[in-house]
């Protein structure tokens, strides 16, 4: 064939009448193979790539690639197979290569929950560009990124790789990774093809277990799930995955209505539905199909466009189609689907990676940003004055299991980091406290990795303030990682107490990937720090906050339960008939046995000075719900004696609704830099849509009513104020 006979190559037409031009001219088998992913391809799978019967490839060492690191990706091998697919095959398409990029490539960032407690949605994307300009040097066109799922289920490993329990802040952060990872011109090389996973539910696993099902009701997954992917397709995301648990049921890879109806259909999304890591094999599993046939019928009939490595597609679908048990219209919307997407990724024009130039390694421009995040990350959720450390801190001892552990403080989802590129905590304290003139690091700072609790006690008589970094090690948290118990692991508050005892300052630093039960910690120590797996700049980051040359303002995306018993606990509680009566006891609760309401709410941040809030105030007492917008303004004082940056919180209560609504919802959000004894008047804008929500019916509404504004520094911290909606 010619090159005249190719139309689709030509890159003056338009999109779509490539594809169809495309589609026209290929057999159902190079249909089906459009269909069909696999794992690991290699140049040597010679007659499957000539043949048209792949159309994409990922590199990961297994199905939880989270969990164990592989060989890197490889651009030679990469361009030798497109090679073959471009230049040898019948019809040329190209093939199209993704890996997991999940918070960084080279350059690693905080996990995605510790960049949720940023609350900055363009920090979020620039992370992502620089993901995606790192990832495209090595071959990588497509990543699995971001994940949005929902969850009040700290037991739940994947915690990690979330962006927070509230969806207005997963959905503006998801959306802020999408324009990162795809940039305005999907064409541009260094670009990648982003993801939104996992569509829906996965967040509500039974019992905090992956891969679990999930017994939940449309009304929910509408008014809560499926905004945050609402979010990431508004902003243009060209792939979405299918998740792994069935919905009160039915598996998301049989979930038609979901899929089809609802996504593609609902929605309008024209990119491609790709199936998890042999989700539509697994259909025989959750016995919903009797073999790998059935299942491959299902699945195409649900929306999957793409099928990773289960092979159904690729030894099934021809047949089904050919015994007319699948339309022919189904398999050609999936590929019209696969095809649009490498034509607007420019596949067709620059197939091969080994034509850009650069090196994927970090520099001082992406540690920057790094940097930045892993600051972002820093949650200061307690202090009793012990932080900042200052000359009255004298003599410091830094202790516990990641003084030294580059590569635990990089976090779940790391395939291509480098343990040796990140900063420590020793070698930037050391370094901070070496800074003075004729003062060393061994006369302020002792470090200690913590590997034996007498010889950290032993120490501690010896200094004046302990700093003692907690937490989990990265292969504690993200996929098939998942705990029954959110306490630390063991030993480690056995060590806090003994240290605690001694009567000297602590300093509690806690590196996780999940929110955990810290009520002992917070009892024991003097401050508590949550940094999450803050990335390559850890140990800058921490050394900046710790002697606050950096302010601390990580806010908390996630509720911190008060133990494994309470969970769930989130800000997704909607009132009862017999709620909690504050006017008796703010703390009263439904438990014989402990009190209700966590120590750590959602969105809670402090600095190292006092905030005051004044009371809600409304430009207008009502507006139409029809049009119109309203401003809510607050003053915000610093009342102490150093700078802040406070992250001034809007939410809102629907009194009287269709449905029971959440007690609060987090609708809107500023930060504002303060110089002490300043104060400001934060304004946030709200508009009727702010207050939509589904009702009984499954429809979008917005009442005419009251709803009440709410404002403070979190969750739990609110002033109110009254809003009309008007017919």
């Amino acid at each position: 064939m010619t090159s005249s006979d190719r139309p689709w190559l030509d890159a003056e037409l338009g999109a779509e009448e490539r594809v169809e031009a495309l589609l026209a001219a290929m057999t159902l088998e190079e249909k089906v193979g459009q269909t069909h992913q696999v794992a690991n391809l290699a140049p040597d799978d010679v007659s499957a790539i000539r043949e048209g019967g792949v159309s994409s490839s990922l590199f990961a060492s297994g199905a939880t690639a989270g969990n164990e690191r592989d060989e890197g990706v490889l651009v030679g091998n990469i361009d030798a197979a497109q090679r073959i697919a471009v230049e040898e095959s019948r019809l040329g398409v190209p093939l199209l290569f993704g890996r997991d990029v999940i918070h960084g490539h080279r350059t690693v960032f905080p996990i995605p929950l510790g960049l949720a407690a940023s609350f900055d949605d363009g920090l979020a994307e620039e992370a992502a560009e620089i993901a995606a300009r790192e990832a495209t040097l090595e071959g990588v066109a497509w990543t699995f990124a971001p994940m949005m799922d929902l969850s009040e289920e700290p037991r739940w490993g994947r915690v990690a790789e979330s962006l927070g329990e509230q969806p207005v802040l997963a959905g503006r952060l998801a959306a802020g990774m999408v324009r990162g990872f795809q940039g305005v011109d999907l064409t541009d090389r260094r670009r990648l093809a982003s993801c939104a996973k996992h569509f829906v539910g996965y967040g509500l696993s039974t019992g905090g277990r992956d891969y679990n099902t999930v017994t939940v009701g449309e009304n929910t997954l509408r008014n809560l799930h499926l905004r945050p992917f609402r979010a990431a397709v508004d902003a243009g995301v060209t792939t979405v995955m299918a998740a792994f648990n069935d919905v009160d049921g039915t598996p998301m890879h049989a979930h038609r209505r979901l899929l089809r109806d609802v996504l593609k259909g609902e929605w309008g999304f024209d990119g491609v539905v790709v199936a998890d890591w042999d989700g539509v094999g697994q259909l025989v599993r959750q016995g919903v199909a009797a073999d790998l046939r059935e299942a491959a019928r299902l699945a195409i009939e649900a929306g999957v466009d793409l099928d990773m490595c289960s092979g159904a597609y690729a030894a099934h679908l021809a047949d089904l189609v050919r015994a007319g048990e699948v339309a022919q219209g189904l398999l050609d919307d999936a590929v019209r689907r696969v095809l649009r997407l490498k034509v607007r990724l420019g596949l067709f024009e620059r197939p091969y990676a080994g034509d850009l130039e650069g090196s994927p390694a970090p520099t001082s421009e992406t540690r920057a940003v790094a940097l930045r995040a892993a600051l972002a990350a820093h949650v200061l959720v307690a202090n009793d004055g012990v932080l900042p450390l200052s000359e009255d801190s004298g003599r410091v001892l830094l202790t516990g299991p990641f003084v030294d552990d580059g590569d635990a403080l990089l976090g779940t989802w790391v395939l291509d980091g480098r343990g040796d590129e990140v900063v420590t905590p020793a070698d930037a304290l050391r370094a901070r406290f070496g800074e003075k003139e004729g003062v060393t690091h061994g006369e302020r700072l002792d470090v200690l990795d913590g590997r034996y609790a007498d010889q950290v006690l032993e120490v501690s008589r010896r200094a004046d303030t302990t700093v003692m970094l907690l937490g989990e090690h990265r292969s504690r948290s993200g996929e098939d990682r998942c705990v029954t118990d959110i306490g630390l692991p063991p030993g480690q508050l056995d060590v806090l107490r003994h240290v605690a005892a001694l009567g000297k300052r602590v300093v509690a630093v806690v590196y996780t990937g999940r929110p955990l039960d810290l009520t002992e910690v917070l009892d024991l120590a003097a401050a508590v720090v949550v940094v999450w797996h803050p990335g390559v700049e850890a140990g800058t980051a921490l050394a900046q906050v710790l002697t606050g040359d950096v302010e601390p303002h990580g806010r908390l995306p996630m509720t911190f339960p008060l133990s494994t018993g309470h969970i769930p606990t989130s800000t997704h509680g909607r009132p009862t008939g017999r709620p909690i009566r504050a006017d008796r006891d703010p703390w009263e609760g439904r438990y014989g046995d402990a009190l209700t309401h966590p120590r750590l709410p959602f969105g809670r941040g402090l600095s190292y000075t006092t905030v005051d809030y004044g009371d809600p105030s409304l430009s207008s007492a009502s507006i139409p719900v029809d049009g119109g917008s309203v401003t809510v303004s607050v003053r915000v004082a610093n009342t102490g004696e150093r700078p802040c940056r406070e992250v001034v919180q809007l939410y809102a209560h629907d009194p009287v609704a269709d449905v029971t609504r959440p007690e609060v919802e987090l609708v809107a959000w500023r930060a504002v830099d303060l110089a002490p004894g300043a104060s400001a008047d934060v304004e946030l804008a709200v508009v009727p849509g702010d207050f939509a929500y589904t009702g009984r019916d499954l429809t979008q509404r917005v009442d005419a009513g009251e709803v009440v504004l709410l404002t403070g520094p979190d969750a739990a911290t609110l002033r109110p104020v009254t809003l009309t909606l008007t017919a």
